[in-house]
């Protein structure tokens, strides 16, 4: 870890997962740190930070800790919103104390239009740093009059929203193996009346803030974050697995399995592999952001394969290992082990299925 982070130990990540949500200390770290604000508009009062600087902080600090990780990249991009919010609206919300964005993309609510301002039902799943928001994004089915609103291909319009965490009644839904403290809990909102200024459509035509950031496709973006994390968790399982196996021995023999020529390559084969992919991950990336800053497309396809090509590479990496690694690696109390449910908790995200 560089001079982003400081070590924090094992027993804290430990404690957090039996907690089920990220200590305050380790929430002190996050906003001390402005991690929640590295993608929203400088003129908004956030850091708009290069899109390759954050993706690869993400990577180190998914590296250090799963939902430590996955909290800040989730509630990071939803600040990365605010490039589409009136730019009032913008500062006012980051501008809050602490403030924090969580939310989810699923369009299970409605927003029932009235006059300049719409009254929000729904209810939303697995919003990641749920219990520290101050405020949730969420997409919303638009009606009038209790009529869905319907587009020019006959399809329900929806439209996104941020709310602030006052209207939101939390639901204790996140009973996983792993990334328990990512808190990603479900969330309701009963008849929540917000100004339509609180309303806002990601795409680069309606950014309200300058800057390639907003000019970054959303759909890119999200897999590039997200692979990042699978990368941390899975080079934090590699350097966990390998003093195991060095250590543990072969059945009846003193040899140990690091010892054992197919181990030994099996070892040097994951790492290479891993280091390939994230060089072709990251080349693509840059590469990506140079176009986008030069006011051109990014290409959205190599991008989304890049990514997936080195989740399945995580993949095998920790599928590959794990049974080398023995018993001490499948106690619930083990590092390796709370790295392994995490890891595999976090492949279940649906852009991360393989292609």
């Amino acid at each position: 870890m560089d001079d982003h982070m400081d070590d924090r130990s094992t027993d804290e990540y430990r404690a957090a997962e039996l907690a089920g949500f990220l200590l305050p200390g380790q929430q002190a770290l996050i906003h001390e740190r402005g991690w929640l604000k590295m993608l929203a508009p400088r003129a908004a009062g956030g850091a708009e930070l290069p899109l390759p600087d954050v993706v690869r902080l993400e990577e180190e600090l998914a590296a250090q800790d799963g939902s430590l990780g996955w909290v800040v990249t989730l509630c990071a991009g939803a600040g990365w919103f605010a490039g589409f919010l009136p730019p009032a609206v913008a500062r006012d919300i980051v501008g809050t104390p602490r403030v924090c964005l969580a939310g989810s993309g699923a369009a299970t609510g409605y927003a029932d239009l009235d006059g300049d301002s719409a009254v929000i039902t729904g209810r939303w799943d697995y919003a990641s740093g749920a219990p520290m928001a101050t405020h949730f994004t969420l997409n919303a089915v638009l009606r009038e009059q209790g009529t869905v609103l319907c587009d020019d291909a006959g399809q329900p319009r929806i439209r996104a929203f941020v709310v602030p965490a006052a209207h939101v009644t939390l639901e204790p839904s996140w009973h996983t193996i792993g990334m328990r403290a990512s808190a990603s809990q479900a969330y309701r909102i009963d008849g929540a009346r917000v100004p339509l200024s609180h309303g806002f459509t990601i795409d680069a035509a309606h950014a309200t803030a300058q800057g390639p950031l907003y000019r970054f496709p959303f759909m890119a973006l999200a897999y590039v974050t997200l692979a990042a994390n699978l990368l941390g968790m899975a080079t934090h399982f590699i350097a966990l697995a390998e003093p195991l196996i060095a250590t543990r021995r072969r059945h009846g023999g003193d040899v140990t399995l690091l010892d054992v020529p197919a181990v030994a390559s099996l070892l040097a084969d994951v790492r290479d592999a891993l280091a390939r992919d994230r060089a072709a991950f990251y080349a693509a990336l840059d590469k990506a952001w140079e176009r986008v800053a030069a006011h051109a497309a990014a290409d959205e396809d190599t991008l989304r394969t890049v990514s997936l090509r080195l989740v399945d590479t995580c993949r095998q990496a920790v599928d590959g290992l794990y049974p080398y690694c023995g018993l001490r690696a499948a106690r619930a109390d083990a590092a390796i082990n709370r790295v392994w449910r995490d890891f595999h908790t976090a492949t279940q995200h649906t852009l991360l299925l393989p292609a």
